[in-house]
């Protein structure tokens, strides 16, 4: 997968389907729609359509296999996170993260385990920044 294929934008519901398929790849078009069926009915037709849009977007590919297509992402799901991560701080918070971190503490949206790994991600960037 490559890592800096800048990539079009993705909808949510493509990034469901995106997101099953970062789980467990190759996989079929009715692989893919038994999976989301876990969370919520999905219907076979939406997920070709949305497979097919996540491929003209070139962030999936496929193999033929006799009669049926196995998809694969060519993105990898670190890279998009990071990516949409970069943007969202960027375009809410002029690409500063502390104001982001800070409306979660505001809210008293962080645990202990939020603020502990916090702490640790500080501290290692602290040593390797030095």
């Amino acid at each position: 997968m490559s890592k800096d294929n800048p990539k079009a934008d993705i909808s949510n519901a493509e990034f469901e389907v995106l997101d099953v398929l970062w789980d467990d790849y190759p996989a079929t078009s009715s692989d893919i729609v038994e999976r989301l069926n876990r969370k919520k009915p999905w219907h076979d037709k939406t997920v070709k359509t949305l497979l097919s849009r996540l491929v003209k977007k070139g962030v999936l590919d496929f193999d033929k296999a006799q009669r049926q297509y196995l998809y694969r992402p060519l993105i990898a799901r670190e890279d998009y996170t990071k990516k949409e991560a970069t943007s969202f701080v960027s375009r809410l918070f002029k690409g500063k993260v502390a104001p982001l971190v800070a409306g979660f503490a505001n809210q008293n949206s962080l645990s202990q385990q939020d603020v502990d790994e916090l702490k640790a991600l500080i501290k290692q960037w602290e040593q390797n920044n030095d």
